[in-house]
């Protein structure tokens, strides 16, 4: 019993020095509460110094009463009253534009007060990093913002949509940044600040406890694939079950059709008894008076 409990904690260890941030639930372990991290994060995705992160928090649930309610992986506010919610999509299917476009609106419904102007309304950043290039045009990053289509003009909306392309890791401060993103050892990451709390998380009791709900998912997950594999291993098993049975039973049919003919029954008695086809019973006629 020790044994298993110890190889157990030992496969667990092994699952949580395995993430990295591109599992959004372990991103979001990094970046919780953690204002310098989430600061260096939008620094360089966003290409300005100047950003202070005020507070940062995870899994933010929005309440929509009427219509559809999301729950935001990251948000994060900066010193300028700005906010900034980011989305790690491992799916190509999970970053479509209409999803960045209502995460857009369902932040501009939250943060806009029934006793506020319009013109009070907080810029917001909807940034979605992705595995693959969803928008297929080999960019490192899609800075997508409303235009004027007659002027090319922007329209200062205060609105952003920003997709990452994290295939794109070369040598600047994004490709670094996207690099890290994939990276499993804090001794290997650019970014200090990164690097201390992979540290944490992955070394530390105090860390380790933090990832409950990581090593949660992942006895639910081992919990599925266990009850899966004897759904299979019984599907299997009854599938030959009633192959054999099939199988027997043929040959008892064979057997009957085999006794009828021998006692001189006719082509279509046999069929009728036996329950084989006629093409069946004929092929046995041949074969027993050749």
């Amino acid at each position: 019993m020790q044994t298993n409990e110890a190889s157990q904690e030992s496969e667990i260890k092994q699952v949580i020095r395995s993430l990295c941030m591109m599992n959004n639930r372990f991103m979001n372990f990094m970046l919780d509460d953690n204002k310098k991290a989430a600061q260096v994060f939008l620094r360089i995705i966003l290409g300005d110094d100047k950003i202070k992160v005020k507070n940062v928090r995870i899994q933010s649930f929005i309440q929509n009463i009427y219509g559809h309610s999301s729950q935001l992986d990251i948000l994060a506010q900066d010193s300028k009253g700005r906010y900034f919610n980011v989305e790690v999509q491992r799916s190509d299917e999970g970053a479509p534009a209409r999803r960045a476009r209502f995460y857009s609106s369902i932040l501009d419904t939250h943060f806009l007060q029934p006793s506020k102007l319009y013109e009070e309304l907080p810029d917001t950043y909807v940034i979605f990093i992705t595995e693959n290039d969803v928008l297929r045009d080999n960019l490192p990053l899609y800075d997508i913002r409303r235009t004027i289509k007659q002027n090319a003009r922007d329209f200062e909306d205060g609105s952003h949509i920003i997709y990452v392309n994290s295939q794109r890791r070369d040598d600047t401060a994004l490709g670094k940044l996207m690099q890290d993103l994939y990276c499993t050892e804090s001794k290997n990451l650019h970014y200090q600040e990164f690097a201390e709390r992979m540290e944490f998380l992955k070394y530390s009791k105090e860390g380790e406890a933090k990832m409950t709900d990581v090593i949660e998912e992942y006895a639910a997950r081992k919990a599925e694939a266990a009850a899966k594999a004897v759904e299979e291993y019984a599907a299997r098993k009854a599938e030959a079950v009633a192959k054999e049975a099939e199988k027997k039973e043929q040959a008892n049919k064979i057997e009957l059709a085999k006794g009828l003919l021998a006692d001189g029954m006719s082509i279509e008695f046999t069929v009728r008894h036996s329950k084989l086809s006629e093409a069946e019973v004929r092929e046995l006629a041949s074969k027993l008076t050749a």
